[in-house]
This record gives C-alpha cells, structure tokens and sequence, in this order.
C-alpha cells in the first residue's frame, strides 16, 4: 500500500480519462473529434498550459447531468485511494460548466452523489473547493459566487485557476473579500507561468492560505523566506509541470531545493487524466528521478495533512497523521 497521504492539487474535470471521456460521450449524444480513445490519448500532447487548457475544455463538454459528475468524482476517487489517498481537497470549475448551459445545481449536486459516500465507498475523507476562471472576468466570478451560494454547505473554500500570464491576482481581490466573508477558505494558483510577484498578491491582497504551484518562488529569495517564516503550504504537481513545460524534465524540478530551503511543499497530480499520473504516480516518480529519501517521503505526506482544511476535526488529522509516521517505506513505492 502506498503512503497514505492527502491530495491538495486535484482539478476534477482534469481526471476525466479518456474510456470515462467516450462512454459519457455516448450516454449524451456528443460527438468527439476523435476516432477512439487512441486517438484522444495521443491529443494529451501539450506545448504549454493553453494548448492543454483547449483540450480541457473541449472534453467538458461530455459532462452534462448529475450522473456524469457523480461517476467522474468516482472514478478519481477510486484511483486516489489505491495511490494512498486519504483525504482530497477537489477543485471543480463552475464557470466552464455554466457557460454551456449546467447548472450549478447539477455540478455540485452530481459531485455531491460521490463525496456523499467517499468515506465508506473508498475510505478517502473529501471537500470541495470552487475555482473562479482567471482568464474570465472578475464580474463572472462575483456571479458565479452568487450562483454557489445555496450550496455552500458543501463548499469549503475558493480557489484561482486556468491561463495565469496576464491575470493577476489583483483582479479577483473584491471577490475573495466576499468569500471571505462567506468564511471560506482560500487558495490560488500563484507562480506556476506567473511571476513571483503574483504568489505575493495572492498572499497580500487575496489572503490566500496555500499557494497552488508557487514553482517560480524559487526566483526571489525575500519571497523563499517569507513562504518558510509563515508556513504558507505549497501544492506542487511534478508530473503536470513536466508535461506543461514548466520545466524541462522531471529531473529539472526544483523540489528538492524547496525542500532544502525549508518550504511547506505538498505533492499532487493536477490533472492526471492529462498528465499521466494520479497522487501516487508523483510520489513515486519524485522518488526514483529526484532520489528522495523515506524521510523526505514522509515529509511531503506530513505537510499534505498539515496543509489541508481539516481544522474542523483535528482527530481525523491526527490519526492520518499518525497513519504516515507508522507507514514503514521499505521496498515499497510511495
């Protein structure tokens, strides 16, 4: 069994595969541009994160009733907890969904059918976190905050994500007063294309809690130090920033200095569908490319725990802690 571990780093709509991709398709009536799931695999080639964002995008495009969120938020689920998963904080993006005509009802409702049951179907502990699309207006974000309100009892937080060059975190300030204000919780994606600069917005004027990315910290040391001195968890995806040409290779990630400069670094898949791994798959490719340690193993699912939400049930943290110091690495993969 692998480390157990929390997942912080999970677009919902990015783990659908491409059987889930086809059967739906077919449940729907929609045709995709492609002859089979060979051919859609081989799509999930990417220049960067807007060549990946059009096929993303594109394939949403089969998910129209509760039932399709409901057995896409399953599926990962089941994935995650073979990888070790114990508790996922999965991100979902509305305005993708309301902007060809699903409601937000039916996303929230038909996620809700699986996350309902997490627990005693897969053993994962789940919350759910809204994503306001940076590249749409911060009118639409308001709206969408709007139109998410009957249901945030089963919303514990927001989150910033999609084309981030060009679309500071300054834009979606008033919004995350107003989420803020709902006693949400918050995040964004800061630093992954984005300048440094744009993780110390999110920080100053978006009052973030954790830095989705934050790769590119690493080019101000002033920042480094603040992220350290503050404990401002960061949810890396090694796999996904190798397909998206954030970096090189996965032997070019800067994990390990982050690690050594005393960063609060998480490890998650993103968008796994896509970028050729779940939670487990990063974990043990960090492993055997970057050479970590059982201890620096440990390390990251720790701080995974420490990271998440869980503050309404520090039993619950304090026993999936407990669970990763007694987990013992020996031969097996992470």
């Amino acid at each position: 069994m692998p480390v157990p571990k929390a997942e912080l780093h999970l677009h919902i709509e990015g783990t659908l595969e491409p059987e889930l991709a086809f059967e739906l398709a077919a449940r729907n009536g929609v045709t995709l541009p492609y002859g089979d799931t060979d051919a859609l695999r081989k799509a999930y080639q990417f220049e960067d994160l807007q060549s990946f964002l059009n096929l993303y995008y594109e394939l949403m495009a089969v998910l129209r009733t509760e039932q399709d969120f409901a057995d896409l938020a399953n599926a990962y689920l089941a994935r995650a907890a073979a990888q070790g998963v114990r508790h996922a904080e999965i991100f979902f993006d509305p305005q993708a969904h309301l902007a060809r005509g699903v409601e937000m009802g039916t996303v929230v409702e038909g996620l809700w059918r699986a996350l309902a049951h997490s627990e005693s179907a897969h053993g994962v502990s789940t919350q759910l976190i809204l994503c306001f699309l940076r590249d749409e207006s911060a009118e639409s974000a308001r709206e969408t905050l709007e139109a998410a309100r009957p249901y945030l009892d089963r919303i514990v937080g927001v989150g910033l994500d999609s084309a981030e060059v060009g679309h500071p975190p300054v834009k979606f300030r008033e919004v995350y007063e107003a989420a803020a204000a709902l006693g949400l919780r918050r995040v964004a994606h800061a630093g992954e294309e984005g300048p440094p600069e744009y993780i110390t917005e999110a920080l100053d004027l978006l009052g973030v809690e954790r830095i989705d990315h934050g790769l590119r910290c690493m080019e101000s040391p002033e920042l480094v130090e603040r992220l350290v001195r503050d404990r401002v968890p960061l949810t890396l995806c090694p796999l996904s920033n190798v397909r998206l040409r954030t970096v090189d290779t996965l032997a070019d990630h800067p994990l390990p200095a982050m690690l050594d400069a005393g960063l609060m670094c998480t490890v998650n898949s993103d968008d796994p569908a896509y970028f050729g791994g779940y939670a487990g798959d990063n974990f043990a490719a960090v492993e055997e490319t970057l050479g970590l340690s059982p201890d620096r193993l440990r390390e990251l699912a720790r701080n995974s725990f420490l990271a998440s939400f869980l503050e309404h049930d520090e039993e619950r943290r304090a026993r999936y802690l407990a669970e990763v110091e007694a987990y013992e690495f020996q031969a097996d993969r992470a």
